[in-house]
């Protein structure tokens, strides 16, 4: 039962940014292509450090979740809606420091750590320009997100730190996302 709420959140997240990237090729939906850029650099590395922890159901969630956001991305850049600021573009360095952090050190857990901390960092460009354009971005994507989570929540096999960190951070984000 465990391994089918991991492959309904991992549709789910797959799926979510669907209504995103149609508002997107409307012109509604204006995303920050650096927070997507770094979110996709972030959730790749931290899918893949959930796959080296052998923890898989969590890994799932990140997988659908860096598809789908390197979707936006594509569609983003696609569409010109790309631009850079410094502010951006300090955000979007500072992702790179987990990989860094895991080639270091050698540990999926310091990186999915580091890749959280990052990705809050890399959050902030979109945070900033959904609190002064709301109108510019997609509510029901982020919402989707945390269904997405909730179910991986559920379908985890092992209480592990490792496993059991990057969830509740994405339930945080989204959520916060979803609200602002």
């Amino acid at each position: 039962m465990k391994d089918i709420f991991a492959f309904v959140g991992a549709f789910i997240v797959l799926f979510c940014t669907l209504p995103y990237i149609i508002d997107i090729v409307k012109r509604k939906t204006k995303p920050n292509i650096v927070t997507w850029i770094t979110w996709s650099l972030l959730i790749g590395i931290g899918a893949a450090a959930l796959y080296a922890s052998n923890e898989i159901n969590a890994a799932l969630l990140l997988t659908g979740d860096f598809l789908a956001t390197f979707a936006v991305v594509l569609f983003g850049l696609k569409y010109g809606i790309a631009k850079l600021d410094r502010f951006d573009l300090v955000c979007m360095i500072s992702a790179l420091v987990g990989i860094v952090l895991w080639i270091v050190f050698d540990s999926p857990f310091i990186a999915i750590v580091a890749t959280i901390v990052i990705d809050l960092i890399g959050t902030i460009p979109t945070v900033r320009h959904s609190y002064f354009h709301p109108e510019e971005e997609t509510w029901i994507t982020f919402a989707l997100g945390v269904v997405a989570t909730i179910f991986t929540l559920f379908s985890l096999q092992e209480y592990t730190i490792s496993a059991w960190i990057y969830p509740p951070y994405l339930l945080f984000s989204n959520g916060f996302l979803f609200i602002t």
